[in-house]
């Protein structure tokens, strides 16, 4: 097995090295496929230049290792898998029609399919359109190749092989031999919930091939990621750091264009047209500075959200916060507030009070709790949040399964069963209790919908029921939207900066009723919020300005927690 780690990825896009490490390629299958991809001719540019001349050195090296990783004399391909993350206007998918070309000359597999999967109908089109016209272009794969428009088919008169460019469909896969499949833009299709079945099917039809590679090229997200194109990056990013290396998983080599983590962070250095070219391998082809440069000022007139969508666009910036225009404008502000070391023993040793929000549903939802604090002497308030989900939602709702796990290795999840859920949830609401720093009454704020076994265990437990306050939802959480607004504005409001609530705050659509906005579970859809409106809830509560009814037995030793 080879090993397809990068960890030195970050000096090698600084310094405009190959992402691709040194590999023990077939020399013979690598010189072969990148003289006849050389051959083909870009079919819309004039002159109509071959890819030799024309196409970016980062994808002749990715045509190079995609084929020289196959050994035909031991029926042996040593990757299996190709992930390619590029910003827009790499030419990705002109050049992966080429690919694919190349791909129908080099099989030695008669009667069989290569599949091209495309997001959307437009996308389909243009990658038909760029194959059928590299062979209109070339006399001799006129005589090799027969093309059907109507069908978005290419087939092999020499063997019966066909190329098939397909839309994204439950039912892509027809039964036919495969033994190339290319997925462009999986980032479109991410939201989708039978993402990941499909490309199950298309796995298990290479798998019966030795021959058989997946191709994935596609943008970052211009929104979270999520589903299938967040698992798959996910995997990508740990197979490059060196995470898996003793792992036995199917062989997938990725190429990340994306900037090391001190950049990404910082929007002075990633906005630096200096700093561009470092993720656009193609810059100077097919994307050129002048004009990005102009486009980016463009769009910095139109606000955070164009300069976000941008960003994730053309710099391949990974999303943190939501940023749709119906989106909580709290979101504006939540990540520069962010404090990783704020765990909830911080928020109880730097409080004078506490409040506590809850907030759930059926068992495909989360269980969310926030402990909302006032800071002794800065009177800040500080925020930590944790939520918990029944292990059947892994079944339930295959859509988020990626990033519920990050949230549970995170550490800001937990997957349990019921009773065991409220039971952990109630160990947290004892454990601020018991510190002495709740109010007399309505400490709690909760959700008066799908409760009872909430408050029967609080009441078990030994909570006051008087500190149990039932605050009713929708527009009657309208202060604590307006609330944690200004809070996070003026920066008087800090929180743990858990991805968890990332995407809850992304996912948090607000509607207006009357003259009052709304965040509401029905109108985020299937996305989740729970954690959030907990936050709500405890905002409510602490905005009413109580005071600890006991006296926190933290307050007298700063050294308790370790």
């Amino acid at each position: 097995m080879w090993d397809l780690s990068c960890p030195d990825w970050e000096d090698r896009i600084r310094n405009g090295r190959s992402l691709i490490p040194d590999l023990p390629l077939n020399a013979a299958e690598a010189e072969m496929a990148v003289a006849i991809f050389g051959q083909l001719q870009l079919p819309d540019v004039p002159d109509q230049p071959k890819m030799v001349d024309a196409c970016g050195p980062w994808f002749i090296e990715l045509v190079r290792v995609v084929f020289g990783s196959w050994f035909p004399d031991v029926r042996k391909r040593m990757i299996r898998d190709f992930f390619a993350m590029l910003p827009k206007g790499q030419s990705k998918t002109t050049y992966s029609a080429g690919l694919m070309i190349t791909g129908m000359i080099m099989n030695r597999r008669p009667n069989a399919e290569a599949l091209f999967v495309a997001p959307t109908q437009r996308i389909a089109d243009t990658a038909y359109e760029k194959a059928a016209g590299m062979i209109e272009a070339s006399s001799d794969l006129k005589r090799r190749f027969r093309t059907r428009d109507h069908q978005k088919k290419i087939e092999d008169l020499s063997n019966g092989s066909e190329l098939c460019v397909k839309t994204f469909d439950v039912n892509i896969l027809t039964g036919a031999i495969l033994f190339m499949a290319m997925v462009d833009e999986l980032h479109l299709l991410g939201k989708n919930q039978h993402t990941t079945k499909v490309l199950r099917q298309i796995r298990g039809g290479l798998e019966k091939t030795p021959e058989g590679l997946l191709l994935f090229t596609t943008t970052q997200s211009d929104e979270q990621p999520v589903g299938a194109f967040k698992s798959e990056l996910k995997l990508a990013k740990r197979i490059r750091d060196g995470h898996m290396r003793d792992r036995i998983i199917r062989p997938m080599l990725p190429i990340l264009y994306e900037f090391p983590p001190d950049i990404a962070a910082e929007e002075q250095l990633w906005s630096n047209p200096e700093n561009w070219s470092m993720v656009m391998p193609n810059l100077g082809r097919s994307v050129h500075l002048d004009s990005l440069v102009e486009d980016w000022h463009s769009e910095k007139e139109k606000g955070i959200a164009e300069v976000k969508i941008w960003a994730s666009q053309h710099l391949n910036i990974e999303i943190g916060v939501g940023i749709s225009d119906d989106g909580w404008r709290g979101a504006d502000y939540w990540e520069e507030q962010a404090d990783p070391t704020l765990t909830l023993q911080e928020v109880i040793r730097r409080s004078e009070v506490c409040t506590i929000g809850i907030d759930g549903g059926g068992l495909d939802d989360l269980l969310g709790i926030s402990v909302m604090g006032r800071e002794r002497e800065t009177r800040k308030w500080l925020m930590w949040n944790h939520a918990f989900a029944n292990p059947s939602v892994k079944e339930i709702r295959k859509d988020i399964v990626a990033n519920l796990e990050d949230f549970e290795e995170e550490g800001s999840l937990t997957f349990a069963k019921v009773p065991n859920d409220v039971e952990l949830l109630v160990d947290i609401v004892v454990q601020v209790y018991e510190a002495g720093l709740l109010p007399k009454e309505k400490g709690i704020g909760i959700d008066p919908n799908n409760i009872a076994a909430i408050i029967e265990e609080l009441l078990r437990r030994g909570i006051p029921d008087e500190l149990i306050f039932r605050l009713r939802q929708g527009v009657a959480l309208a202060p604590a939207l307006f609330g944690l607004e200004r809070k996070l504005s003026d920066g008087t409001l800090i929180h743990s900066g858990l991805t968890l609530m990332n995407w809850c705050v992304g996912n948090a659509k607000v509607i207006i009723t009357g003259n009052s906005p709304m965040i509401t579970k029905q109108i985020s859809g299937r996305a989740k919020i729970d954690p959030l409106v907990a936050s709500f809830c405890a905002t409510i509560l602490l905005s009413w300005n109580p005071e600890a009814f006991g006296r926190s037995v933290y307050e007298d030793d700063d050294d308790i927690f370790i």
